[in-house]
């Protein structure tokens, strides 16, 4: 048995419809006493109770109202605001549940005051001739913020979304060998002169002062190159 005390509001809770009135449902969630959820706060909108809830029907809710002292618990079905207005910006992602199709398009909610519209030229990268093709009433999408007008209280919403990650156009990258580091490479791969037989040692020594040359002339390269970059920065 959960108490009172134990809920918070906004708190998700299961019940199960014991009773109904003109006025509302009663519900048992496994408090000390039952919820009761107002006429006002079902889901979808009607004025008979009837026609959203039956006796012995689970459903989900969320506690409006708790009030131990009073001993009263208030439920509601529809979902609590988990956005504010100021805190929805453009290009913001979120996760919502397709609520409403009309012809233009889809209503989403993503947890704000008011559902947020998804135009059907928004709603794939291709035509759409019917929103029902794309998206069904309780579908979880994935949607993005194109606008939003607090006077109006309207939020323009976009199911194309773009990559996660692109190419940064700074990004570094693998810089090409220069004609002296590929002829320096190629003779460092050769065999060495510990793998050479002994009548090859001298080859083997001239070799390496080759590489010692090379080795000496791309170092030397390099510097001058990065000397002259500085002086034309300068």
């Amino acid at each position: 048995m959960i108490k009172l005390g134990d809920f918070k509001a906004d708190d998700d809770v299961q019940g199960k419809v014991t009773r109904i009135g003109v006025a509302g449902a009663f519900l048992d969630v496994g408090a000390e006493v039952e919820g009761f959820v107002h006429i006002s706060r079902l889901l979808p909108r009607s004025n008979r109770v009837e026609d959203v809830l039956t006796v012995g029907q689970e459903v989900e809710l969320w506690v409006n109202k708790v009030d131990p002292a009073t001993e009263r618990l208030e439920l509601t079905m529809i979902r609590p605001i988990r956005l504010k207005w100021s805190q929805i910006k453009p290009g913001m992602k979120a996760e919502g549940a397709v609520t409403r199709l009309e012809k233009f398009g889809a209503f989403v909610d993503i947890g704000a005051e008011r559902d947020g519209l998804v135009h059907v030229s928004e709603m794939s990268d291709g035509y759409v001739r019917d929103p029902a093709n794309v998206a069904r009433v309780g579908d979880q999408v994935e949607v993005a913020v194109l606008e939003v007008d607090r006077g109006k209280r309207q939020i323009r919403l976009t199911m194309n979304l773009p990559p996660d990650e692109y190419m940064e156009d700074d990004e570094e990258q693998e810089e090409l060998p220069t004609a002296m580091e590929i002829a320096l490479r190629q003779a460092m791969d050769s065999p060495s002169s510990e793998s050479l037989a002994p009548e090859d040692s001298k080859s083997a020594d001239k070799r390496k002062i080759i590489q010692d040359e090379l080795l000496d002339r791309t170092l030397s390269d390099r510097v001058e190159t990065s000397t002259e970059s500085r002086t034309k920065e300068d």
